[in-house]
């Protein structure tokens, strides 16, 4: 589903697991997103640092959680973004290798080539294999989440406005709230407090070309208040709320079906 119907350059496919980005990067500053990134650029080069040291590279990867700084030669980059819950563990870091290894010209050539089919073609339904293909050349290793463990997955997705909390979730898998913490990480890799911080943070890709109150979208999203939605946003991409707004008006956002049929499940 494509959202306000415009035409651009600068798009973005969201789907539970994936997104695929190409637009303004936004001022280098420091970041740390949940998710995988694989940064391609789109002319020049991109200049990624990391605990101090910079690489400049056609593509660069970060790997979730890890603190970094990337900036473009050019205005435009395309970033993919993969969710470390979606995957066993060592899939990312395996890809990472690849990328960086002796083909990743070819990879970046896959992926640019998937911005150009993205841009003449509107996808309403594409499956996670079906975008690992598109992006990577093969489907990535699906990981198998505990039943228990994905209800509140799907909880925490929702984003109905009501606080997702470990107690209520707990209660819904029929364990204590300590035995659900453990599973849950155990499970994704992930604790379920910044699984759920990234989740809210990442759902404000959503909006993001959207002429909204900020005060009224943090809160409709989960945050307490302006001042931790504005951190957290800084925290996980560099920018504060309204820098993203205004970089993204030109924007056009496509959503999975998936995507949409959870958004109207909420």
């Amino acid at each position: 589903m494509e959202d306000k119907g415009r035409e651009s350059d600068h798009l973005m496919l969201i789907t539970p697991e994936r997104v695929f980005y190409a637009g303004l990067l936004g001022r280098p500053r420091k970041r740390t997103p949940g998710s995988c990134h694989v940064y391609v650029a789109v002319k020049g080069s991109l200049h990624l640092t990391t605990d101090d040291v910079q690489t400049s590279d056609e593509l660069v990867v970060t790997l979730p959680n890890q603190r970094h700084t990337i900036a473009s030669d050019y205005r435009t980059v395309v970033s993919v973004t993969l969710e470390p819950e979606s995957m066993p563990d060592g899939v990312i870091e395996a890809l990472a290798e690849r990328l960086r290894g002796p083909d990743k010209a070819a990879y970046a050539r896959k992926i640019l080539a998937a911005y150009t089919l993205l841009r003449h073609r509107r996808y309403g339904d594409i499956t996670t294999a079906e975008f690992d293909e598109m992006c990577f050349g093969e489907a990535l290793p699906r990981r198998v989440l505990d039943p228990r463990v994905m209800r509140a997955v799907a909880r925490i997705g929702r984003f109905s406005g009501e606080p997702v909390t470990a107690d209520t979730c707990a209660a819904e898998a029929g364990l204590s709230a300590s035995r659900f913490l453990h599973l849950f990480k155990e499970e994704t890799g992930i604790s379920f407090r910044s699984f759920r911080a990234w989740k809210r943070a990442r759902h404000l890709l959503h909006f993001a070309n959207q002429d909204l109150n900020l005060a009224h979208l943090a809160q409709d999203i989960g945050y307490p208040d302006s001042t931790h939605f504005s951190h957290s946003i800084r925290r996980f991409y560099g920018l504060k709320p309204r820098a993203i707004f205004v970089g993204s008006r030109d924007l056009a956002i496509y959503r999975s079906t998936e995507t949409v049929r959870l958004a109207e499940a909420s």
